[in-house]
């Protein structure tokens, strides 16, 4: 399996070559600015200190302060940190947002970790990182496994820390703590808003247009009601514990209140099974991968019969697979467009905390639609201008923004 980060600068090697990047810019974004290495001691409940590893990648911040979650996960590593940063330039750029790509992690099982246990991670990665970090700097945010509690102890410790508050040096807060109104379900909003415009290009009403949605976590499982209560017609989600599927369309609200109840959407009343293999094979019009990266292979691309694969995880479609799915005239909206929701409320939520201000709802979802519709046809028209695939599109908007701002 190549590594994320080689799939990263293959992309970035692709966007090059189609906007003629000069070399020696190429080669400068070949490299993060810097990459933080952190060693984390802490006190476990049974009194025994472990040590956890953690990360911080800074890829660039010629647009604006580095922005990217801190994952805690098993599998993470340098590797991933150093990619994921790399990505969320390019989606901040992509969008046209003024901030930079960063991203963190520690490699941890939170399954395994006690309430205070995971408090006192928190803290001792800030107490590692803080010198880095700072509304003015680099803000981190919620990813895999953090929530808004996690966020709210980190920013804490930062204010200990620094000694002054600093309520933009994280988002992803909860709303009591200084966030952003929608931005729990803020990647799947914009997530929707590409569906619509999507749709659009393709000429899909949305009552005749299928969905399949694999992954019912947070983004995938508030997609999948958006778009219901929109119109179209949710057939199959699956989970990490299994799938549901019914071709007149689920009742996602009854699906949601299943998998409230038993941990897995599996099984939910009149629906029957399906894998997490097969709804990438289902013959849909739109297939949301909405989980892990890496799920569309070189091995299964040529089996997705879906019109189009609107990407709410990051980087779940490998080069490889991406070559397949273009062949077969399947239309991928990436990553760092479909999923920028997400950062861009966090851009919101850091704006409105840096000028004291708390925005409704309404506002925010406004403000939301403009920067995704917009970002979604300028790259539509760059993908028809040099006939290549929405993603190659999004890199060339993107990069061409970093290099005008680091010229």
């Amino acid at each position: 399996m190549s590594s994320a980060y080689t799939n990263a600068m293959s992309q970035l090697d692709k966007a090059a070559a189609v906007m003629k990047l000069d070399p020696n810019m190429h080669e400068t974004l070949r490299y993060p600015n810097r990459v933080v290495h952190v060693n984390i001691p802490v006190t476990m409940d049974d009194g025994s200190v472990k040590v956890f590893q953690g990360f911080r990648s800074q890829f660039n911040n010629a647009l604006g302060v580095y922005k990217g979650g801190i994952r805690y996960h098993w599998n993470v590593s340098e590797d991933e940190v150093k990619a994921l940063s790399f990505w969320m330039m390019v989606k901040c750029a992509a969008v046209n947002i003024p901030m930079g790509g960063g991203k963190g992690g520690v490699i941890v099982n939170p399954k395994e970790l006690s309430e205070g246990e995971i408090e006192r991670l928190s803290r001792g990665y800030v107490q590692g990182v803080w010198r880095n970090i700072g509304s003015d700097k680099d803000v981190p945010a919620p990813d895999v496994y953090t929530t808004p509690q996690i966020m709210g102890w980190m920013r804490d410790e930062y204010e200990k820390l620094v000694g002054h508050e600093d309520p933009g040096v994280i988002t992803g807060k909860s709303i009591e703590n200084g966030g952003s109104e929608a931005r729990s379900y803020s990647t799947a909003q914009g997530g929707v808003y590409c569906t619509i415009e999507l749709a659009k290009k393709l000429g899909l009403q949305p009552e005749e247009t299928t969905v399949a949605v694999q992954g019912f976590g947070n983004a995938g499982s508030h997609m999948a009601k958006i778009l219901s209560g929109l119109g179209y017609k949710i057939v199959a989600v699956t989970d990490s514990k299994g799938g549901a599927m019914n071709r007149e369309g689920l009742d996602v609200a009854a699906v949601e209140a299943h998998k409230a109840e038993t941990r897995s959407v599996s099984g939910a009343p009149g629906t029957e099974a399906i894998s997490n293999d097969e709804i990438l094979h289902l013959d849909v019009d739109i297939l949301v991968p909405a989980a892990l990266e890496n799920v569309i292979t070189a091995e299964n691309a040529a089996g997705v019969q879906a019109k189009a694969v609107v990407e709410l995880a990051n980087g779940p479609t490998t080069p490889e697979a991406d070559e397949i799915l273009k062949e077969k005239g399947i239309v991928v909206v990436p990553d760092v467009l479909a999923n920028a929701g997400g950062v861009t409320v966090s851009y919101f939520e850091w704006d409105q905390n840096v000028k004291g201000e708390h925005w409704s709802e309404e506002d925010v979802l406004t403000k939301l639609e403009k920067i995704m519709v917009s970002a979604f046809t300028e790259i539509w028209e760059t993908k028809e201008q040099h006939s290549i695939d929405m993603r190659t599109a999004a890199f060339v908007k993107a990069i061409e923004r970093v290099s005008e701002a680091m010229k």
